[in-house]
Order: structure tokens, then C-alpha cells, then sequence
């Protein structure tokens, strides 16, 4: 027992002699942790990303980063002796600014003296050089660099979207990946593709003693982590066809989306009134030109290709064609004549084509509306002229299948489902006041009535048909480069119409004769084949909108389209030669000499002068 005794007595004294020993070693010859001991805070410096760049089709560089400094200040470092005239000049601001921005409330939590706070934001690259050259002078001041948005287009502001700096609301239901001070996207593109462009931070741990002196790393570094950029894009976007398409909206209210039928990639999306996407760059004042932007009343900020909704008009004559071939309604050997509009008892519906004989290739040529009208009261009758419901219900879901009704899920925030009418919706319309009938609702069979589609879905529609029969959901983006992510599968799948591929043939045949040989006149393109349809939205609070559809070639089409112009009439006058023009530019990279008047007429007129 006296053995084991001593044993454990020596084990004590040899552990407690290298206790003591380490101790000494610690704070006799190691000065590290004197400097530790010394430390009052540990500094993270994080490391900003880079943004993800974003380029159009051909690879050209819309979207870029340019650098931007902000001075930090720690309050405990200042020498109130120092010459602040230099530092005054550079950032252009009088002493009594500089005085401001130096003293804070320091019995507020969110400011101390030994640690750095923003003295002056979004200071230009060349300003930040001519201060690095006097920080040697200016004790407690220090500069951190961070990326802001630079442009090389003065387009597609509605798509590419813009950022913002977080604000209490977001940062509370992202503060594991945000803090005070970083910005991320609030529209568009920026804002829908947030996760992938914005990248990953990196951090580095600074030693500082009480005084807020720099003291050394923590770990010697090794509790650093590296930035990774984020995603660079490519979208479907074609860069110059998007410029060209604004250039002729200009002085217009209106939009345009234009898809390439075989990818449904958009090739230009855009809506007007715009404004160029580099004046909310991050850098400098940009309040001015926001409030201004946001109180205008013609509304630069909305979106109308996605957001706004009207009635397509004779658009929606094609759609009503095909269903009414799909389910026998009409053969495309089927004549009806037109005496000057569709009549119904003491009821009459007019018609703007001469009065005659067509088929449904005829019927769109001219855009008879008593043809429509009664192929489309023939089909709401299918069931019995008592059973409404049951022939809305069949033509609603074969619409349905076309993307209307409904998002198609474009890869942009704010989009609009547009209003596809059911008998739900009549029976609530009409709750009271009887029974509703196929007259009731006869007008929609013309594309007027209820019915009500976005822009996109108008160029879908017309995708859709151009591929005889199917259509892949419209996105922006084409592919992610350099990067794990990838496109959204959804993109990649065909959506198929419940039409069989052999009734589009006479619905064509009317659509490029429509072009060549009808109201669309203005967008015949020699040689290109184009298919499309004019229309006339019909607007309560004015004058009508002017509307046109169309795709390119006809045999493997490369562009479908759709246009609006508001408060323009008739769709022959304005959005058909602009959508004609569009493909044209697309497809041939210029406009023939003998086209050229119609390219300067539309740029020279101005529909806004009198709003």
C-alpha cells in the first residue's frame, strides 16, 4: 500500500512540474500568446465574390463587375492632429461633412471606437488610388473593395433586373447568408437566378489588441476560407435583335417577346416605356432616378410582356381553328358565308371582311369574324344549345395545353396567368341574372369578351403552332458556364397541344397568306415565308391596342413573335410592321432598301406626345 502511495505522488509531481513547465514556456518564451493575451477582438474580414457575369447568345458581354472602394474608419485610431484637407478633397466634402460622418452616436450599439465603420461609400477606382497614396497620413482609415454592377448595353433592363442592399426584412430570413451591407437582386434575371450569380464568401480572422491595432492572424491563417465566384450566364438573348426591338417601341407603349420555337429560347423580350439598366447601378446616387422612374405614369418599371394582360383579338382566331378542326367542327373543305356579320335573332355581330364564302384557311386569311363566330358558338353548343358548360369546359382544356390559363413559368419573377374564362367563372358572372348561353359569350370566339393573355403567352401560342404541335416552356437562360448548375429540367421538355399535327397544315396555309395576302402586308418579308396574324385588342379606357403574332420560316421556323402596341388601332399599322421588321433583322441581319421606310416611319413616330 506504502508502495502504490508513492507511486501515485511521483505521477502528481511529474504532471504538475509539466504543467508548470508549459505555462513558462507560454508566457516567458513564446510571445504569441502574450499578443493573444493582450487581443481584445478577433476581426473578420470577409471576402466578397465576384458576381456572376451575364452574356447573350453569341457570347457578348452584357453584364459585368467593375470595381468599387469603401473607406472604413476606426474612431480610437485617429490622430486629431492630422491634415484632413487632402482626404476632404478627394472624397469631395466640406469639413463640417467630414465631421458628420466621423462622429457617431457612441452610446448606440451599432457603433464603438475600436471598431471600423463605413466613413464614405462607392468611392470610383481611380478616387480609391489617389487615397492610398495619403493613407500613410491618415491614421484609423482604410479602404475594402467590393463589386457593383457595370453594363454594356443601354437594353433589356425589364430582363437583366437590377440589385439592392438588403434590408432588415430580408436579412431576418436570410441571416445565415446575408449581413448588413451586401446587396442582392430585386428584379429580374438578378433576382431569379439570385442563388447561382451571387457566388459564396470567403473570410479572413484578424487579431486586434485593445486599442484596435492590427495584432496578426488568427491560427496563422488557417481559419481563412476562400471567395468562389458565382455563376457566369448565358441566355438565349440575341443582343442586337433586343436593341432593335426597343429602338422601334420607342416613343410607344407596348412589349414584345420573340421565342425560338425549336428550344424556346427567348430571343429578345422587352416592354415599353424601359429605361437603361445602368442608371440603378449600385454606384453613386441612384435615388433621383428612382423616385423618378417609379412615379413616372407611364410606369417603366412593370413589365408588360409578362405582367400585363389583354385580349389577343383576331390573335386568338388560329387557336380556335385548330380546336374546331380537332374536334370536327369544321373540315378545312368547310365553307361558311359571311353577309356582313354574324347574326342572331334580333342580334348582329359585325364583320370588317367583305361579305363571301370561306374555309378556314380564307377565314384567317381575311379575318372573317362571322366564320369564328360560328364555329366558335358550334363548338360551346356541342352538348346541346342548354349545356354551355360542357362545350366551354372541352374548349378550355384544349386551350389549356397551349400554356393559357395559366404561368408558363418563365424563368423571371411577375409573371401574369392571364384569364382563361370557365363555367365557374360565367356562373359567378351571371349568378342572379339566369342562365348563361353560348350568345352570352359568343365575343370570346373572336378573342375579345373575357378572354385576356400575356405577350409571352401570345408568342408561345405562336411557337406552338409553328412546331406543328408542341412547344418547349420559354426561358431566358441558355446554360450556366464554368459550373455545376444547370438549366431547370422543365426547360428542356416538350409541352404537346391535344392537336394532331395534319390540322395545322390549312391553319398555316391561312396565317402566310394573312402576311402576303391579307391585313399583314406590312410584314411580308420576301422570300422568308413568314406565317402571322393581325389584331386589334379591343381597351375600355381608349383607343384599341394594335397586335401581331408570327413565326419565321414557315418550314423550320427559327423565330415565333409577338407584338403590342397600345392605344394604336389596328393591328396592321404598327405592331405587324414592327414585328415583320424584327424577323427580317433576325433572320437576314438587315432590312432590304425598299423596307427602310418602314423601318423610319415607325422610329419616328411618337404615341406618347399626346399622354
Amino acid at each position: 500500500m506504502e508502495s502504490r502511495a508513492t507511486v501515485i505522488q511521483y505521477l502528481v509531481g511529474i504532471i504538475g512540474l509539466v504543467i508548470l513547465g508549459k505555462l513558462a514556456s507560454m508566457q516567458l518564451f513564446d510571445p504569441s500568446y502574450r499578443t493573444r493575451a493582450d487581443t481584445a477582438t478577433i476581426d473578420k474580414d470577409v471576402i466578397e465574390p465576384s458576381r456572376g457575369l451575364i452574356y447573350d447568345r453569341n457570347g457578348k458581354l452584357l453584364v459585368y463587375n467593375q470595381a468599387s472602394y469603401d473607406v472604413y474608419v476606426t474612431h480610437s485610431l485617429l490622430d486629431p492632429k492630422m491634415d484632413t484637407s487632402t482626404l476632404c478633397s478627394i472624397l469631395a466634402i466640406s469639413k463640417e461633412e467630414f465631421k458628420q460622418r466621423i462622429n457617431k452616436d457612441w452610446n448606440d450599439i451599432k457603433f464603438s471606437k475600436k471598431v471600423p465603420f463605413l466613413f464614405f461609400a462607392n468611392l470610383s477606382p481611380e478616387k480609391n488610388a489617389q487615397l492610398q497614396e495619403q493613407l500613410h497620413a491618415l491614421p484609423g482609415f482604410q479602404t475594402e473593395v467590393h463589386n457593383i454592377r457595370g453594363y454594356t448595353t443601354e437594353n433589356a433592363a425589364h430582363l437583366l433586373g437590377y440589385l439592392n442592399e438588403v434590408d432588415e426584412e430580408f436579412l431576418t430570413s436570410n441571416e445565415d447568408q446575408y449581413t448588413q451591407g451586401d446587396y442582392h437582386g430585386v428584379s429580374g434575371l438578378e433576382s431569379q437566378y439570385e442563388d447561382q450569380l451571387r457566388g459564396s464568401k470567403g473570410a479572413s480572422y484578424r487579431l486586434r489588441d485593445n486599442f484596435g491595432r492590427n495584432v496578426g492572424q488568427l491560427t496563422s491563417g488557417r481559419e481563412d476560407a476562400s471567395a468562389h465566384s458565382g455563376a457566369d450566364i448565358t441566355l438565349g438573348i440575341d443582343a442586337d435583335l433586343q436593341a432593335y426591338a426597343e429602338k422601334l417601341l420607342q416613343g410607344k407603349t407596348g412589349a414584345f417577346v420573340a421565342i425560338e420555337p425549336a428550344s424556346g429560347e427567348i430571343l429578345a423580350l422587352g416592354s415599353s416605356p424601359s429605361y437603361d439598366p445602368a442608371v440603378l447601378s449600385i454606384d453613386g446616387d441612384r435615388t433621383e432616378d428612382y423616385e423618378r422612374l417609379t412615379t413616372d405614369s407611364l410606369k417603366p418599371f412593370f413589365n408588360r410582356a409578362i405582367m400585363a394582360k389583354y385580349p389577343p383579338g383576331s390573335l386568338f382566331k388560329p387557336l380556335i381553328s385548330l380546336v374546331a378542326l380537332q374536334e370536327e367542327i369544321i373540315t378545312a373543305d368547310r365553307f361558311i358565308t359571311c353577309k356582313g356579320g354574324y347574326f342572331y335573332k334580333i342580334y348582329h355581330w359585325g364583320c370588317h371582311a367583305d361579305p363571301g364564302r370561306r374555309n378556314v384557311t380564307s377565314a384567317i386569311q381575311q379575318s372573317c369574324n362571322t366564320f369564328f363566330y360560328t364555329v366558335y358558338r358550334e363548338l360551346v353548343d356541342k352538348y346541346g344549345f342548354s349545356k354551355p358548360e360542357e362545350g366551354l369546359d372541352l374548349i378550355t382544356d384544349y386551350l389549356g395545353t397551349f400554356g393559357l390559363g395559366t404561368e408558363l413559368s418563365i424563368d423571371l419573377p411577375g409573371e401574369h396567368q392571364g384569364l382563361l374564362p370557365t363555367p365557374d367563372f360565367y356562373d359567378d358572372m351571371y349568378e342572379g341574372k339566369g342562365d348563361w348561353r353560348s350568345t352570352y359569350i359568343i365575343s370570346n370566339g373572336i378573342g375579345q369578351g373575357e378572354i385576356e393573355l400575356t405577350i409571352l403567352q401570345m408568342a408561345n401560342m405562336m411557337a406552338a403552332i409553328a412546331n406543328r404541335g408542341f412547344y418547349y416552356p420559354p426561358h431566358l437562360v441558355k446554360n450556366f458556364r464554368n459550373s455545376l448548375h444547370a438549366l431547370d429540367s422543365d426547360y428542356l421538355n416538350r409541352k404537346h397541344v391535344r392537336i394532331e399535327p395534319r390540322h395545322f397544315s390549312p391553319v398555316i396555309e391561312g396565317l402566310e397568306r394573312a402576311v402576303y395576302a391579307g391585313t399583314a402586308g406590312l410584314a411580308a418579308v420576301p422570300g422568308l415565308h413568314v406565317c402571322g396574324k393581325t389584331g386589334t385588342s379591343e381597351n375600355p379606357h381608349g383607343k384599341d391596342h394594335s397586335v401581331f403574332m408570327a413565326f419565321a420560316p414557315r418550314s423550320n421556323p427559327k423565330i415565333a413573335l409577338a407584338v403590342i402596341v397600345e392605344n394604336a388601332g389596328w393591328g396592321s399599322t404598327y405592331a405587324a410592321p414592327i414585328g415583320g421588321l424584327m424577323i427580317e433583322e433576325y433572320l437576314n441581319q438587315e432590312i432590304a432598301p425598299n423596307r427602310l421606310w418602314i423601318e423610319n416611319m415607325l422610329m419616328e413616330v411618337n404615341l406618347l406626345a399626346d399622354l
